[in-house]
């Protein structure tokens, strides 16, 4: 049997190919495949850099955030993948979380636990891995900075209370709210995530300086205990 060939992105009509795509009509233009594509240039034998990139992206749900929970090691299990392509996809959707934060700006003031979420969600939901973030806030419940305190394993993570506040000291800050990543995307807070609430919330009190809610995110929701009358 004749073996069968794919055709190279060269041999597609010029209107069908993400480089030519994007510089006539635009980035907005092109599907999350043609924009992967363009980053890892070509496929395989059997594929073409769309076809591999459409794949990969099956594999987790047509999601970039999904993909940019995949490791270095997982992408190169893709056949087509090496090191350079690879590191080349994780710093592209590393510039896309920054611009991210930067566009949030300094001053975001957060009025509500759904404002709190977009940050802790920029910061924390490619994480594969449970993190730790303060959100420093000033009298006008401006956001000064936000804060990773620690990294976890899949299931938890060691949080210092002594160095969420001196952290917030430092910054001069007025109040704080807690937020952490559960990557399971359950989002039912555990007994030791009320412990560690109720101890941060009690020295928080203690120091004048308020812990105002505690979110968990997961899968692009949020659970806040704020809302649930629980801080």
């Amino acid at each position: 049997m004749e073996k069968s060939t794919k055709n190279s992105i060269k041999d597609w009509a010029e209107d069908d190919r993400p480089r030519e795509k994007l510089l006539h009509k635009g980035p907005a233009t092109l599907s999350h495949a043609e924009l992967i594509a363009i980053l890892i240039g070509s496929g395989n034998q059997d594929e073409s850099a769309v076809e591999l990139s459409k794949r990969i992206l099956n594999d987790v749900n047509d999601n970039f955030a999904g993909l940019a929970r995949l490791t270095i090691s997982d992408l190169r299990n893709y056949k087509g993948i090496g090191e350079a392509k690879a590191i080349s996809i994780a710093a592209a959707l590393e510039i896309g979380r920054r611009r991210s934060i930067s566009e949030i700006g300094d001053k975001t003031q957060v009025k509500d636990s759904k404002t709190a979420f977009v940050l802790l969600q920029k910061e924390l939901g490619d994480l594969n891995y449970e993190n730790f973030c303060i959100i420093l806030l000033n009298r006008a419940n401006k956001v000064l900075k936000t804060v990773r305190i620690s990294d976890g394993g899949i299931t938890g993570t060691v949080v210092d209370q002594r160095k969420v506040f001196k952290i917030a000291l430092d910054h001069n800050a007025t109040s704080i709210i807690l937020g952490h990543n559960h990557p399971s995307g359950q989002l039912t807070p555990s007994d030791a995530d009320l412990q560690l609430t109720k101890k941060l919330k009690d020295a928080g009190n203690v120091l004048d300086l308020p812990v105002l809610d505690h979110i968990i995110i997961g899968d692009g929701k949020y659970y806040s205990f704020a809302d649930e009358g629980i801080m």
